[in-house]
């Protein structure tokens, strides 16, 4: 895909993956609508690249209906068309056994699932109409087990990966276009906060580059670093009972 004159939503665009995304794309003829919780770093992302494409930025959460819903109507009166929604909006809930509660997991499912959901409902009207249209959801190699203190994060994102799969089959009579994006750890603000070694751990900048490629190629799931992506199909593979033997044994140590 040609990504000159197209545009593009980019979610979660205030730090990270979603922040370098709009800072690279900046560079081809495009139209950038970014979106974030953050207005004021949104606000300094958009005038640091203003004078090489056309952006316009709103202060929104995915997780809330109306909010997405708003933005969507303020887009298409602006621009008229989305071409490509990059699905970016991530949180890490942390899931804690001795203060196991709804309320984080209604969190991260409210921003990682739902705020996929929330927007592909307003895309897709359009986008099958038209015959036309491209979906990038970003979710993680991490959707593969359920790993100890992250049993939010890894359901949520293995809910969006199954979501997005089965829209890719349903929407290819539509020309509709659906791509996965499966980051192993990339270095971001949100995986700073982490307390345990990140393997194969990647540059934001690289990472995007990779994504971005892999949107040109029109791939149907976006997966690295290769390291990281061959150890998840090992751990997808390995039994029940062995990767509870090695995980117990990692929970013990903390």
């Amino acid at each position: 895909m040609n990504l000159n004159n197209k545009t593009i939503l980019i979610t979660g665009a205030s730090s990270g993956i979603g922040y370098e995304l709009a800072l690279q794309l900046s560079e081809y003829n495009c139209n950038l609508i970014l979106t974030a919780r953050r207005k004021e770093l949104l606000d300094e992302l958009s005038r640091r690249i203003s004078s090489k494409c056309k952006v316009i930025s709103y202060q929104s959460d995915v997780s809330d209906k109306t909010s997405v819903k708003n933005v969507y109507e303020k887009v298409i009166g602006e621009f008229g068309k989305i071409d490509i929604a990059i699905l970016n909006a991530g949180i890490d809930q942390k899931t804690r056994i001795t203060n196991f509660n709804s309320g984080d997991a209604e969190i991260t499912m409210g921003v990682n699932f739902f705020g996929l959901v929330y927007w592909i409902e307003l895309l897709l009207p359009e986008f099958m109409r038209e015959k036309r249209g491209m979906i990038v959801g970003v979710t993680s190699l991490a959707d593969v087990k359920g790993f100890p203190g992250s049993g939010y994060y890894c359901a949520s994102k293995a809910a969006a990966g199954h979501l997005l799969e089965s829209l890719r089959i349903g929407l290819k009579k539509y020309n509709v276009k659906v791509i996965t994006v499966k980051p192993g750890f990339v270095k971001t603000p949100m995986t700073d906060k982490n307390e345990f070694h990140m393997p194969f751990l990647i540059d934001v900048d690289k990472a995007v580059k990779i994504i971005i490629r892999g949107i040109e190629k029109e791939k149907r799931v976006i997966e690295f670093p290769l390291m990281t992506s061959l150890s998840t199909k090992l751990l997808k593979c390995m039994p029940y009972s062995m990767f509870e033997f090695i995980f117990s044994k990692d929970v013990k140590k903390k």
